[in-house]
């Protein structure tokens, strides 16, 4: 029956995306006050990320901005400004392909701020030639699931202090292809592929959204939540083909679109009572394939990743 229940899965998601790509995705319409609101995007220097925090700044937010580059960031933050000059956007140092980098981050966030009302973990590496992290992580599986794994419990507290937060994983509908190589984390010894890669890490996403909402329990003021935003345009697929991005330019959703689900996730009252699902399309996916919903892997995963990131024991959520 798991076979089979996969099998369905994988194909109503591919004509799930074929046909969200020809037909018109659903809107975030609610107007949502972000005044006194704080809000950090990674991945922000452009495509949805960048989008991202133009939308929330339109709502009143303060966003901050997590870049490995300053200056792209920086460049980012003058032009979501000269969009809208009233945006109140921040810029700090953040490569998630550094745990010391993660670590110095979410230090200097404490001493900047008192909450955070909300945390999108939106950046990503995809499909890209093998290479390493900083602490020697297969580059996808490192940046796309560690380096946010790390993040969101250094900051946890900051999150615990807002009246609700909200955290929001980016991962993708490819997932279903995906699974964890729990014997070889790190896709050595010719194991890897650059998709193998990225289906393993948007996995992650999801299982670490799954069991984080597990963890913090139903009476937490904190949720959780991961979406696929679509199919876009993006600089993620810089490493495609030149006959792919072609293709892309024809059947890909605008950034606006892109970004939909996770404003809806993002600020959607009416997932105040739903924590660790997985959405698209502005709803949750009800059926999903067993590696996204099996919750030994999920728990699995996370006890390897507080090890591979050695999570003091103070952020750490029993």
């Amino acid at each position: 029956m798991t076979f089979f229940n996969d099998l369905i899965v994988k194909i109503s998601t591919s004509f799930e995306i074929l046909k969200l790509i020809f037909w018109k995705r659903r809107r975030f319409t609610k107007k949502v006050d972000l005044n006194g609101k704080v809000v950090l995007v990674t991945g922000a220097n452009t495509g949805i990320g960048k989008e991202t925090v133009y939308q929330l700044a339109l709502s009143g937010a303060k966003v901050i901005i997590g870049s490995r580059n300053v200056e792209k960031g920086e460049n980012a933050a003058k032009d979501i400004r000269s969009r809208y000059e009233k945006a109140n956007v921040v810029v700090m140092k953040l490569d998630l392909a550094s745990f010391a980098s993660i670590r110095q981050f979410a230090k200097e966030l404490k001493e900047r701020e008192s909450k955070l009302d909300i945390l999108v973990n939106n950046a990503g590496v995809m499909r890209c030639p093998y290479s390493t992290t900083e602490d020697g992580f297969e580059m996808q599986f490192g940046t796309n699931h560690l380096g946010h794994f790390l993040l969101t419990l250094s900051v946890m507290s900051l999150l615990q202090s807002a009246p609700k937060a909200r955290i929001v994983n980016v991962s993708a509908a490819l997932y279903v292809f995906g699974k964890i190589h729990f014997e070889n984390i790190n896709l050595r010894n010719n194991a890897y592929t650059p998709l193998m890669g990225y289906y393993q890490s948007k996995l992650a996403n999801i299982l670490f959204t799954k069991e984080l909402a597990t963890r913090l329990g139903s009476k937490s003021s904190v949720n959780a939540y991961s979406l696929h935003p679509g199919v876009i345009e993006t600089e993620l697929q810089r490493s495609f083909p030149k006959w792919m991005t072609r293709l892309g330019k024809i059947l890909t959703i605008s950034l606006e679109m892109g970004v939909q689900t996770t404003l809806y996730c993002a600020l959607d009252d009416s997932l105040d009572n739903e924590s660790g699902y997985y959405y698209d399309d502005c709803q949750r996916v009800k059926r999903m394939t067993t590696n996204a919903t099996n919750e030994e892997s999920a728990k699995r995963l996370w006890e390897m990743s507080c090890d591979l990131t050695k999570l003091e024991d103070h952020f750490r959520i029993n």
